[in-house]
């Protein structure tokens, strides 16, 4: 029997290889058992998929079996974003939620997340509970069902409600919107319709092989978007992921605006024009412009672990936050709803784009001079298992140098990031550099900030130059 691993939000895999339907109904049959010993299963449990290959039927699957011991189910009657699902289990009172998805990863991966009753990620102790309930007896009960229901209509209504509509029709700016071929198709696109905001929508058909792309938010995979927004003279591009959960965006001249910018602009303008109260929290491989921003305003900044799980595990423990989020575009603002939106995210940052009745490139632009130039890059490597462990091992013995740049200090709360004597151009960003394996994939990431662009492709090289050095050069 094949060992199934949740990583930092559900579990993945390689479809007919280990993403099989016997296998989601292992994690569907756990999912079952872990309702029925912690929550209250006649509450009942929701079920939705994206629009990967075969989503549609492994969510069915996942229905059955759940419904086999004795839970009625809700199945979504059409493709539907992670944050709909999650504010429907929250809406509804329902014991769970499960959405068939692998967000961001290549066409022929699918997964199952597991969204608690508070409408979010589940917690790490949830998550441990659900992975010890794998491969125990399932459940057999009477009284299961399923049936098919609308998980959209209400978060949109929400998701409307929660954003200044009326800024943004009254700013009579110009957005291009790529949603990747994924769940969030047509969303942004029919609410800009609605207000009569000039846009295009791309990458809008339900494409289970994202021609292309990958459907994560980052470069190369927005090119196209890139292209768009020039072409038709945008203020801005917003981009969301497979799944809809997560954000980017592009400024007006085709520049890619990353994920940190993104959460940048919306912590400034949260602290700025809302003022609403609570701490800031941030994944450890995101950038410490949140935390300049964090200080100027008087915040307390909590950084933890990757995965919007600890986010959630955080206001859970009884902290109020703000906003939370990750390097990969996470992010979520608890007083809407304690998950990762990209959707809320798009519009709240055309939100902030008419209320200051600025461009989004003006917007990064004023960052930048409030905050210092924070540059930022990512490598994802593909390595042999023994590859990959030799330098996890090197890593966790503190190298003196990686490349030309002396460590000067090293943390490890979830991988190896070092602090690099590199330049800061002043006020610019300490450089640092993260080097992790990935939860979800067979993959080590190495990632960086610094104040410059060239300094960050300098260090990311040396970072590679490091991973795949042999262990009697270490």
């Amino acid at each position: 029997m094949q060992p199934i691993k949740f990583g930092t939000d559900g579990w993945r895999g390689v479809i007919a290889d280990d993403y099989t339907y016997e296998n989601v109904r292992r994690v569907a049959h756990a999912i079952a058992s872990y309702v029925h010993q912690y929550e209250e299963p006649s509450k009942g449990i929701l079920v939705a998929y994206d629009t990967r290959f075969g989503s549609r039927r492994f969510g069915e699957i996942t229905a059955e079996a759940i419904a086999s011991s004795g839970i009625r189910v809700q199945i979504a009657r059409e493709i539907t974003p992670t944050p709909a699902l999650s504010y429907m289990v929250r809406e509804l009172g329902a014991a769970g939620g499960v959405m068939i998805t692998s967000s961001h990863n290549p066409w022929n991966w699918n997964g199952v997340k597991f969204k608690a009753s508070f409408g979010g990620s589940a917690t790490p102790p949830i998550i441990k509970k659900i992975e010890a309930l794998l491969d125990t007896k399932p459940v057999e009960g009477k009284g299961g069902s399923v049936v098919e229901a609308d998980f959209k209509t209400r978060y949109i209504a929400a998701v409307k409600a929660f954003v200044d509509l009326k800024l943004i029709a009254q700013a009579k700016q110009k957005f291009a919107v790529d949603v990747m071929y994924g769940a969030g198709r047509g969303i942004i696109s029919d609410i800009f319709k609605e207000l009569g905001v000039p846009h295009l929508e791309i990458h809008g058909e339900a494409d289970p092989l994202f021609p292309g792309m990958n459907p994560e938010p980052i470069l190369p995979h927005l090119s196209g978007l890139q292209d768009a927004v020039v072409a038709n003279h945008c203020d801005a591009g917003l981009a969301t992921d497979g799944d809809a959960d997560r954000i980017a965006a592009v400024a007006e001249d085709g520049s890619f605006v990353d994920a940190h910018k993104c959460f940048a602009i919306l912590l400034e303008w949260l602290l700025k024009r809302k003022q609403w109260p609570g701490a800031i929290t941030r994944a450890f491989n995101t950038t410490r412009m949140l935390d300049r921003i964090a200080k100027a305003y008087g915040r307390e900044l909590i950084e933890h672990g990757i995965g919007f799980k600890y986010v959630a595990d955080t206001v859970l423990n009884g902290k109020q936050v703000l906003i939370g989020g990750e390097e990969s575009g996470g992010i979520g603002i608890p007083r809407f709803l304690l998950e990762r939106d990209g959707t809320l995210n798009a519009l709240l940052l055309a939100n902030v784009m008419g209320e200051e009745g600025k461009t989004m490139g003006q917007l990064v632009e004023d960052l930048q001079q409030k905050y210092g130039c924070h540059y930022y890059g990512r490598r994802d490597l593909r390595l042999t298992e023994e590859v990959k462990q030799n330098a996890l091992r090197r890593a966790a013995a503190k190298p003196a140098m990686i490349g030309r740049y002396k460590v000067q200090r090293m943390e490890d709360l979830d991988g190896f990031k070092f602090f690099l004597d590199a330049p800061t151009n002043g006020n610019g960003a300490e450089a640092w550099v993260l080097v992790r394996g990935s939860g979800t994939e067979p993959l080590l990431r190495v990632y960086c900030e610094a104040a410059a662009p060239e300094i960050v492709s300098d260090i990311l090289n040396s970072a590679v130059a490091f991973v795949h050095e042999r262990a009697t050069n270490a």
